[in-house]
């Protein structure tokens, strides 16, 4: 299919779509079916002899067809057709005085000029979350005069997030983040419109959200919207600018409709828990930064169809190393969402991948006598402890120390005679843990172990507790540890 681009003021008559992808195999027959389609744009487009008004210019990427062969330029399934409406006269300035002063920079570049800058001022772009990488990605779309972003983010601005979510003062600590994106947005950039959605985007609302806008930038930090908004850009035919970054390395790819998508990369979400988050391994803001802005970069490339794209390729970055390397990247015929036969027709929420305990062993522990008192340490309310309050238990055989952190992370440091479980494997080890006596959880920050705490409680372990503040706060107390070697 080629994709025909619309000007923005006819977008009415195309259900507000600013593409369209139609068959042909030449110019002509391509804008007939679009004409086929939307009927009240061919008696605006055409004349009484059905012939295509004068004031209109038609491009094939780059190029005017009248450079080519006309309307009967032939075009192909990865064709771009461009619609160019004639725009002086009444309808008054593209841009304002003040517009052009403020865009002067972008204008003098040849593949902005000022119809460039009107094209990013008719844009609408949605961003995926105001956080580590919609921040830097919002700020600069709004500097570059992109003319509507929407913000998606049901979340507060925390303490925590200030390291890197640049978008946000410390005076907009417990505010809602659109509500924050939206005042800074704004005072940046006054000819722009901000549209704020204080939601978390779900299988249920994506479609809706979605559509509305012409590129999705994705700042969000889980999977399960990673992978909603992935099937629903494919099933709306949005262009999606993707990133995601973890400690001092990122990944970033373009995916254009037709050109594959993140299921084509990765088919399944890893299991829970064996990919940390940045809350619990830890990431550079600006590393933030540089992804962020490299997805307004690309957004911005798309907006005004100049340079390549990054639609075919995987983009790593390692800031420790400071290299870049560049993978080839190819749409997988028999993906489920975009390939030949999709399965995936319309965007869910990816199961909860959290296990209760095998029957037999819940049905051992329901059986089993209760556990003796409880030390004097232990509320049997609560479900975590503090640093302070447990640390001279180190070491005494009765209690159980479970590090639910990854390999590389344990075997750098620990907490002396911890024992080894990561997170994604601890529901098929409960029976390495003995329900009679404590067992305190340890990751990082206190995440994973809390979890991981939760889901014994849940199997029956009457005694497992999550280490608040995780190794962060155990460090900071300057409470022992020990390096090298893993005690499993």
């Amino acid at each position: 299919m080629a994709r025909i681009f619309v000007p923005s003021v006819y977008r009415k008559h195309t259900e507000d779509q600013s593409a369209v992808d139609v068959r042909g195999t030449t110019v002509r027959h391509a804008l007939d079916e679009l004409f086929h389609r939307f009927p009240a744009l061919a008696e605006t487009m055409v004349d009484e002899d059905r012939e295509l008004r004068s004031y209109y210019n038609i491009y094939l990427g780059d190029t005017n067809i009248q450079d080519l062969s006309g309307l009967d330029t032939q075009v192909t399934e990865a064709s771009e057709v461009w619609v160019l409406l004639a725009m002086a006269g009444g309808s008054g300035p593209l841009l304002s005085e003040a517009e052009l002063t403020r865009y002067s920079r972008n204008i003098l570049l040849g593949e902005v000029d000022v119809l460039g800058q009107s094209a990013l001022k008719e844009a609408r772009v949605l961003l995926i979350g105001a956080g580590g990488l919609g921040s830097p990605a919002a700020l600069y779309l709004a500097a570059a005069g992109v003319g509507t972003l929407g913000v998606v983010d049901g979340d507060r601005v925390d303490l925590s997030n200030l390291q890197r979510q640049v978008l946000h003062t410390t005076a907009d600590v417990g505010r809602p983040k659109v509500d924050s994106a939206r005042e800074h947005l704004l005072a940046l950039n006054p000819h722009i419109d901000v549209r704020v959605h204080p939601v978390l985007m779900d299988a249920q609302n994506a479609l809706e959200l979605i559509a509305p806008y012409d590129v999705i930038v994705n700042g969000c930090d889980n999977f399960t919207t990673r992978y909603v908004v992935n099937d629903a850009c494919v099933i709306l035919k949005k262009p999606l600018v993707d990133a995601s970054i973890l400690m001092w390395e990122a990944q970033a790819s373009v995916y254009m409709p037709g050109k594959g998508c993140y299921r084509c990369l990765y088919p399944t979400p890893p299991p829970a828990d064996s990919v940390p988050s940045c809350a619990e391994a830890g990431v550079i803001g600006a590393m933030a930064g540089h992804m962020g802005t490299w997805q307004a970069l690309e957004t911005v490339k798309i907006i005004l169809g100049a340079g390549s794209v990054a639609d075919d390729r995987l983009v790593l970055f390692n800031a420790l190393a400071g290299t870049y390397r560049t993978l080839k990247r190819r749409r997988n015929p028999s993906c489920a969402v975009c390939g030949e036969q999709p399965t995936i027709l319309r965007p869910y929420d990816l199961p909860q991948y959290c296990q209760a305990a095998p029957a037999d062993l819940a049905l051992e522990l329901a059986e089993a006598p209760a556990p003796p008192p409880l030390p004097v340490w232990t509320d049997p309310q609560a479900d975590d402890v503090r640093p302070a309050d447990v640390a001279s238990f180190v070491g005494v055989p009765d209690v159980q120390w479970i590090d639910v952190r990854e390999s590389y992370e344990f075997d750098r440091y620990h907490i002396p005679g911890s024992r080894h479980i990561p997170m994604s494997e601890i529901t098929q080890r409960f029976r390495e843990i003995d329900p009679r006596q404590p067992a305190i959880l340890v990751c990082t920050v206190g995440q994973r172990s809390a979890r991981a705490s939760y889901a014994l409680r849940r199997a029956g372990f009457r005694r497992a507790y999550n280490l608040r503040g995780g190794l962060q706060h155990w460090i900071n107390e300057q409470l022992p540890l020990v390096s090298g070697g893993a005690a499993r």
